[in-house]
């Protein structure tokens, strides 16, 4: 890689240094001088030149690489992190030396050999941010590892880096759990079922690794375990779940906890309970699990918070109450949970009471809105008219219970993709969505609610306020981070779209239907179409909206992968005869960015261009070149 004076290009930019490299200096100079040059002579340079990398600068405690590949430099920095792992076995521990790896993809300017700009610095800042012995990756670096190789990435938040004015997306490699490197487009070569026999003896020697907290999350993580209705009976086991989700939400508010989302605990509802294990496989460190009876006109409510890793119980405590008391236990408990698992300043104080939402006053309408619920997450056009109707029996019964109203307009913005009349589905949100501020202005959902209104209007300023206010009030509420994801990119912000999208994942990773929605767009905005496939390969067939058959269809034919296209094509158009892509592109507000984006791909999947309807009439519709001397049918 002969650079150039003056020479600009995009690479990937390796930066590694020696963590506690003053401590090691200053106990033993020559000796850790010699250690450092033996294994960057047998382990590091090897591994970069079989990487095709390039050494750019030197230090004393660290390197600098350029690699013309993003696969190379990770896959490099993986097989030196583990390599390092093997090599501090064979020395004493106050000798180990371990790194620190940043990686970005960025233009950098060469000159004379050496290379500077924001590329360089992002790359150094990650390092700085990593933990010891693991590898951070920038946003941009992992936009294009999508696809490529086969290693879990984990989003750990827009960070704040010196001298950058722009928040970095960061990305943590989890080098353990997982087996070696396997590039997904290259064939396999003879030597690496040997590089991959050592890499699994190294995985199971330090496969302890993972169970550190500080490799989970940055926040205290919690599951909440469904409660167990010692009532019996489906219409208890129905108040059990109802209650359950409830205080996930009230948990969810708290911006200090990440809370898993209940569709991702629910699986565990009925089966014997093994904490640790839930914990491993959710990544949280905290278990809640409780029980309620009810009994006439008593209720009586248990709980129990336990360390996900050991097991031992942290607190405990037993609520027998009147029976209208329900709610205001259930909102006591949150608190009691929040509380333990965060210190609370003024800012915080705060925030437990915006967490104190209006409580139900009518068990009766409740039940029904719980009715309503199950019946909208069949996603299907009969489990929308079915919560249409009970949702709305909810709100005759009990007008004032907010949630029920935010259930309400949901329900009516989904069923338009199963087949609904738009315009009276969008009245019906606007109508749900004001009714459930008015009720409540700290629901956050309600704030979702009524950004999804905003943007069907095309007023991305008070639609992005909306979604803001939501996630302020609910930073952890996948409902929100769902609509938000959904409409991102329209306002301008497809990055952080995305970066919702894998929050959402994190928070639910055993996601319903309804959350590749919002994912699936979102990650088709930036180009992820692979993530695209894999969000919606969980939602069977007869479940997608016509928008994901057509993200379907789209990513598929960008792929190459024209067969799959033109089956997912004739899918589409025999549950949607009239789809085109002047009738899609019409049909929302979409931003000239997003209308490029879609045009291009529709038409390189195969799908009718011109609209055959009473579409075609209107000013307001989106109208092709080659549609516009096409006449709709009188």
């Amino acid at each position: 890689m002969a650079f150039t004076r003056l020479d600009r290009r995009l690479l990937a930019i390796l930066a590694a240094d020696v963590v506690g490299y003053s401590r090691l200096m200053e106990a033993d100079e020559p000796g850790t001088i010699a250690h450092l040059e033996a294994i960057r002579e047998e382990v590091v340079n090897p591994l970069i030149a079989r990487s095709r990398g390039r050494v750019v600068k030197l230090t004393g405690d660290g390197l600098l690489v350029a690699f013309e590949s993003v696969v190379d430099a990770v896959s490099c920095a993986i097989e030196i992190q583990r390599a390092m792992i093997t090599r501090n076995h064979e020395v004493p521990e106050g000798k180990h030396v371990v790194f620190r790896i940043g990686i970005n993809l960025g233009d950098v300017a060469l000159v004379d050999s050496d290379i500077y700009g924001d590329g360089v610095n992002v790359a150094a800042r990650l390092e700085q941010l990593c933990e010891p012995g693991g590898v951070m990756v920038s946003g941009t670096a992992y936009d294009h590892l999508q696809g490529k190789l086969d290693i879990p990435l984990d989003f750990i938040g827009n960070q704040h880096v010196k001298n950058i004015a722009r928040p970095v997306r960061a990305y943590r490699v989890r080098l353990a759990g997982v087996g070696p490197i396997r590039l997904l487009t290259w064939p396999g070569r003879r030597w690496w079922w040997a590089l991959a026999i050592i890499v699994l003896a190294i995985v199971l020697a330090v496969g302890a690794w993972w169970s550190w907290p500080e490799t989970r999350t940055l926040k205290p993580a919690i599951a909440v375990l469904p409660f167990v209705d010692l009532g019996g009976g489906e219409t208890r086991d129905r108040l059990a779940d109802g209650i359950t989700e409830d205080i996930i939400n009230d948990l969810a508010r708290f911006r200090e906890i990440d809370v898993i989302a209940r569709n991702s605990t629910s699986v565990y509802a009925g089966k014997p309970v093994d904490v640790r294990q839930i914990a491993e496989n959710l990544r949280v460190k905290y278990i809640l699990e409780g029980s309620i009876q009810r009994k006439i006109d008593r209720i009586r409510i248990a709980a129990k918070l336990i360390d996900g890793e050991t097991g031992r119980h942290i607190w405990s405590d037993r609520w027998d109450r009147p029976a209208e008391d329900l709610f205001t236990v259930q909102s006591e408990l949150s608190e009691t949970v929040a509380r333990r698992l965060a210190s609370y300043g003024v800012i915080e104080q705060a925030e437990l009471q915006i967490a104190k939402r209006k409580l139900p006053e009518d068990l009766g309408a409740y039940e029904l809105f719980l009715l309503g619920l199950e019946a909208q997450h069949k996603q299907t056009k009969e489990g929308m008219d079915e919560a249409l109707h009970l949702l709305g029996k909810a709100v005759e019964r009990d007008p004032n219970l907010a949630r029920a109203w935010v259930a309400l307009g949901w329900t009516h913005a989904a069923s338009v993709g199963f087949g609904a009349d738009a315009e009276i589905a969008k009245k019906g949100e606007e109508e749900a969505a004001k009714r459930a501020l008015a009720l409540d202005p700290m629901d956050g959902e309600a704030h979702a609610l009524m950004g999804e209104v905003y943007a069907f209007r095309g007023d991305f300023t008070r639609a992005l306020a909306a979604f803001e206010r939501a996630l302020s009030l609910n930073p952890n509420n996948t409902a929100s981070l769902m609509v938000y994801s959904l409409w991102a990119s329209a306002l301008g912000q497809p990055e952080q779209g995305a970066e919702a999208a894998d929050r959402l994942i994190r928070l639910d990773p055993n996601y319903p239907v309804w959350v590749g929605h919002g994912a699936s767009y979102a990650y088709f905005m930036v180009g992820r179409y692979e993530d695209v496939l894999r969000v919606l390969e969980r939602i069977p067939n007869e479940n997608l909206r016509y928008w994901e058959l057509v993200y379907r269809a789209a990513s598929y034919a960008v792929l190459g992968r024209t067969d799959e296209a033109k089956a997912a094509v004739a899918y589409a158009l025999t549950r949607f005869p009239d789809l085109s892509i002047e009738g899609f592109l019409s049909n929302t507000p979409y931003s000239d960015a997003e209308q490029r984006r879609l045009i291009e791909t529709m038409r390189q999947a195969g799908f009718p261009a011109c609209a055959t309807d009473d579409l075609a009439r209107s000013s307001a519709a989106v109208h092709l070149p080659e549609c516009r001397g096409a006449q709709p049918p009188a």
